[in-house]
């Protein structure tokens, strides 16, 4: 690690908040938006599935730059970087309040994308360089704190502003809060010098890794949405699979590679990355699918869906505290085999949801849902990161941020694909049985996430478990 610099106390206790505040304003976009859906698709006469483009967006564009934004926070100086990333996210947030039709909306939230990739890995990079590393558990514990507040609150404020102004707002909302982290960058963020010798940007890995990742997910939402055939599917899926080999035999002979080969060395991060990919596809779709539910099959107003959303933050906060115990016990692979079990089963469990059901069961699947996904992401997250070394450990991080936003992208596309093959929505302009095909998605996403339980069955016995005294 890098010797820190030097900045006054001030300067000491404001820096947190600022990397808090743009925490906070990309964690409440991702989940803000997606109550609001069905108010966006009536805006642009349009049907709601049709609006997972916007979702995806979003979450493609900032998984194909956060490889950039290390190097970029390298090249121009974490400050500039930072504050070119709040401009551009705040910008972006503008131009899809005020987009007049959906492809430009679509294209506001490519906008959107290119600054969100950048805040969370360029404002963790400023309190690593910063703040010594007996500080750093402490500090980005506490930057942590937004992230959890914005999905809590993000759901409800959406469906509350969808019911009392409009769905503009719930992208209106980001300028005040984009205008009060430029003034905080600009008068608290130190300039920050660069660690060493700057390394040339993988140019060529980064082409190759990017097409990957842009013809499959392009192939999964194209054939979703009917706007491909099987042919031209297939096409982007092997051109996408040829991208991703091409790159991996360049990137063991590459001096500075985008992402080092020998990650895949450590089982642990080989294992957890391949978990992470799979198992999110389900877990990924369901903050874009469950809203959609709540209004859709359940005729929820977008407000009481996104009260109705709330247990599951809930949830997810209280279990945090469950998962050091958890592998303490039963260590990394006994616990991601059955959590990942479990957490297909909740997935499933979604589909026996309907007006029928009493309230407080719905709220009672939302917390369970919520606890056992939580559990689920930490204990991926770390098993992939837990045996890296030091020289490893940036590298590995950046390519587990990659995987997150890719997975989500994609779990946004195979949900959608299959919702619209159940209900035929895209070959007719009626509902058709919508309740049926969401009860299906629901079980093709849980059984996804059911078998995605056998990769972690590859994790070493060993891993996290104390042994008995």
């Amino acid at each position: 690690m890098p010797d820190t610099i030097q900045i006054d106390a001030r300067t000491a206790r404001i820096l947190p908040w600022v990397v808090a505040i743009a925490f906070f304003m990309q964690t409440l976009d991702g989940t803000i938006l997606n109550t609001a859906l069905p108010a966006v698709a009536d805006s642009f006469g349009t049907h709601p599935f049709e609006l997972r483009n916007i979702v995806i967006a979003y979450m493609l564009t900032a998984a194909l730059l956060i490889p950039l934004s290390g190097w970029l926070a390298d090249r121009f100086g974490i400050r500039q970087v930072f504050l070119a990333a709040i401009v551009i996210f705040t910008l972006g947030s503008l131009a899809c309040a005020l987009s007049p039709t959906l492809n430009i909306l679509v294209a506001s939230r490519v906008l959107q994308g290119v600054g969100g990739a950048m805040l969370i890995p360029v404002g963790r990079l400023s309190i690593l360089r910063v703040y010594p590393r007996d500080q750093l558990v402490r500090i980005l514990s506490f930057i942590i704190i937004p992230g959890l507040i914005g999905p809590l609150v993000g759901p409800t404020l959406g469906g509350f502003l969808v019911d009392y102004a409009s769905w503009h707002w719930i992208f209106l909302i980001n300028l005040p809060i984009g205008v009060i982290g430029v003034i905080c960058t600009l008068r608290y963020m130190p300039h920050i010098p660069r660690a060493g010798v700057l390394i040339p940007f993988d140019r060529f890995g980064f082409f190759f890794f990017s097409v990957f990742m842009l013809t499959l997910t392009l192939a999964l939402d194209g054939i979703g949405g009917g706007a491909i055939s099987y042919t031209h599917f297939i096409l982007l899926l092997v051109a996408g699979l040829v991208s991703l080999a091409v790159y991996c035999f360049y990137a063991r002979w590459s001096q500075y590679p985008l992402f080092s080969p020998t990650l895949f060395q450590t089982r642990n991060f080989a294992v957890g990355i391949t978990g992470n990919l799979f198992a999110r596809l389900g877990t990924g779709a369901m903050p874009f699918l469950t809203p959609l539910l709540l209004q859709i099959n359940l005729g929820l107003t977008p407000l009481k869906a996104g009260m109705t959303m709330i247990p599951m933050t809930l949830g997810a906060m209280i279990a945090k505290g469950m998962v050091t115990s958890l592998v303490d016990r039963l260590g990394f692979r006994m616990l991601l085999c059955v959590n990942t079990g479990l957490l297909g089963v909740m997935i499933g469990g979604f589909s026996l949801i309907n007006k029928e059901m009493p309230y407080p069961v719905i709220l009672l699947i939302f917390t369970l849902f919520g606890m056992i996904n939580s559990i689920q992401f930490t204990g991926m997250n770390t098993v992939t990161l837990l045996d890296l070394t030091d020289e490893q450990a940036s590298s590995g991080n950046g390519l587990l941020s990659v995987i997150m936003q890719l997975s989500i992208s994609m779990g946004v596309a195979v949900a959608a694909a299959i919702l619209g093959e159940f209900s035929g929505i895209r070959a007719v302009s009626a509902m058709g049985d919508v309740k049926s095909a969401f009860q299906n998605t629901y079980l093709c996403l849980g059984l996804m996430t059911v078998l995605s339980g056998f990769i972690f069955y590859q994790i070493a016995p060993s891993a996290g478990r104390v042994s008995p005294h």
